[in-house]
């Protein structure tokens, strides 16, 4: 039994709470194959910030949900965050 994980939306739903500007909030699958999946996140870039966090704290906490739901279906999960200029 395979489930189906919407990424796009589980990023999307971790990344709106944090940005100021969500008109500007794009998340899309880049890519998918057997193993990987790619996704964008692109952000206002006064919001870049707030979403990579200290360190890359909230970038690696947003990675690591993503990448806990991913192996649950035997997958890995990219995750690039960049912003609109």
């Amino acid at each position: 039994m395979t489930m189906a994980i919407d990424f796009e939306k589980l990023v999307f739903d971790l990344v709106m709470p944090l940005v100021i500007h969500p008109e500007d909030l794009l998340v899309k699958k880049f890519s998918e194959d057997e193993e990987l999946i790619t996704i964008q996140v692109l952000v206002n870039k006064e919001d870049l910030g707030r979403v990579i966090g200290k360190g890359g704290r909230i970038a690696n906490a947003i990675r690591t949900i993503s990448y806990a739901a991913a192996s649950k279906i035997g997958k890995r999960v990219k995750i690039d965050i960049d912003s609109f200029e």
